[in-house]
């Protein structure tokens, strides 16, 4: 049995692709603080969906997210080239709070320590 399924690797494949293309080839500047967090294929293959964070509030989670869907059809192009898999999935990107969970959960352990 191997030790992960198809999905998982084509998803850690997919999250290096995408993340290499912001940093080098997508110049929009609304998805230039993003960082891809992570990505979940669906069971059939036919979607992954990618989890991307912004340090620049919620406007400019917004603003990130518009981009993502403007620049969609570039990255999925770039994707599928670079997987060389018959179908490229759909991609769906979405906003990731774990970390902005995380960093309230840290400020209220914080204010709970202060206190004592």
């Amino acid at each position: 049995m191997k030790p992960f399924s198809r999905g998982e690797r084509i998803s850690g494949q997919i999250q290096k692709i995408v993340s290499a293309l912001l940093q080098k080839k997508v110049n929009d500047p609304r998805i230039e603080f993003a960082t891809i967090t992570g990505v979940k294929m669906t069971d059939n293959l036919e979607e992954a969906i990618i989890y991307f964070t912004t340090y620049t509030g919620e406007k400019g989670q917004k603003e990130a997210l518009e981009g993502f869907k403007s620049a969609t059809g570039f990255i999925r192009k770039a994707v599928g080239k670079e997987l060389k898999i018959r179908f490229t999935p759909k991609l769906k990107f979405i906003h990731d709070d774990s970390f902005d969970y995380g960093s309230k959960m840290d400020a209220i352990l914080k204010s709970v320590k202060d206190d004592e």
